[in-house]
């Protein structure tokens, strides 16, 4: 079986010697027909992504085919086509029992803590699937990075009355200021890149933007009378402009992280105090998160056209890979095609 592993840092193989999954009790055997490339992907590549460990498969963005699956509780046949919930959680931690299934004590998430799709064939728990025979398999692919984003806004409680700040306008950034918006909130975009900004108000329907480097508090507090943002999402994973949201955030506002950092994040203890500002983590997404995408991809509110930038065939994937990286690419998310 075809397969492209990440051997160590800089460097994936193209191989066809990896075994065929068996089918297990209470699994699937799926044909992987669509590989979303995630920042992750990318930062392994790179050797600058936590919680992980050489070599390993990537890939969590994931849309396939089932080809093999027993009696199931979900309805699930051969031939549906479906998205994977990439969160390998326990059930049994203080997270689970709580309902926190994306952040469990013992999780292991595909590509990450454990060997993910980019292969021909996975075995997969039923009840990490998602059937999506209503959708194209490029809306079935980008359900899980805009479900990262649907986690972000949930947790800061995001509603119609809202006005949210999103900091970076990358694939999560882009997914957390359009599902904003369809929940009704007045969403501002910050990014270093004008192309970037004008896309976000083209594709994200986004109120207005800010290049950071352009005095953004100096015109966010122009945009709000003086307000600045009572509700900030950072989608950088930049540990210096993740501390800088504590200069744009309103007093009594609320600061969430949807990207991670491998290193440390400090501020201002008085100025934290002074404001009485909420910081928050958000991780991963549940299947809460996935509903709230489903509709709004279904009713094409959200679209993968602009958002799916790049793609590639599985085998011509790794020289595509080193291009993608490059800034002047001009990528913003890459599909691989099986």
């Amino acid at each position: 079986m075809k397969v492209i592993v990440c051997e160590e840092i800089g460097r994936l193989t193209f191989r066809h010697d990896l075994e065929e999954p068996v089918l297990k009790s209470g699994n699937a055997i799926v044909h992987i027909r669509r590989i979303g490339i995630c920042g992750t992907d990318y930062h392994a590549f790179l050797g600058n992504q936590p919680f992980f460990h050489y070599p390993r498969i990537l890939g969590h963005e994931l849309a396939g085919v089932i080809e093999e699956i027993g009696e199931n509780d979900f309805g699930l046949r051969p031939g549906d086509q479906v998205s994977i919930v990439p969160y390998m959680h326990c059930g049994r931690c203080i997270a689970c029992r709580n309902g926190k299934t994306n952040c469990c004590q013992n999780m292991r998430v595909l590509g990450v803590h454990i060997d993910g799709g980019m292969r021909e064939r996975i075995c997969i728990p039923v009840e990490q699937l998602i059937n999506t025979n209503s959708m194209t398999l490029d809306q079935s692919v980008i359900l899980e990075p805009l479900a990262v984003g649907a986690h972000a806004i949930r947790r800061c409680g995001v509603t119609a009355d809202s006005t949210v700040l999103v900091i970076g306008a990358g694939p999560i950034g882009l997914g957390v200021m359009a599902l904003a918006k369809f929940a009704g909130a007045r969403v501002f975009a910050m990014d270093v890149n004008e192309e970037r900004l004008a896309f976000c108000k083209s594709w994200a329907k986004v109120e207005d933007t800010l290049n950071a480097m352009q005095t953004p508090k100096e015109k966010l507090a122009e945009m709000t009378n003086g307000d600045l943002a009572p509700v900030i999402i950072d989608a950088t994973g930049n540990a210096k402009s993740m501390m800088n949201t504590f200069d744009m955030v309103s007093h009594g506002g609320l600061i969430t992280y949807v990207g991670l950092v491998n290193g440390d994040i400090s501020f201002h203890d008085p100025d934290f105090h002074s404001r009485e500002i909420t910081l928050m983590g958000s991780r991963n997404a549940t299947r809460e998160d996935f509903d709230l995408v489903i509709q709004a991809v279904s009713t094409g509110y959200i679209k993968p056209s602009g958002y799916l930038t790049h793609r590639a065939s599985f085998e011509g994937m790794i020289e595509e890979f080193h291009t993608w990286l490059q800034p002047a690419s001009g990528v913003i998310k890459a599909v691989v095609e099986l």
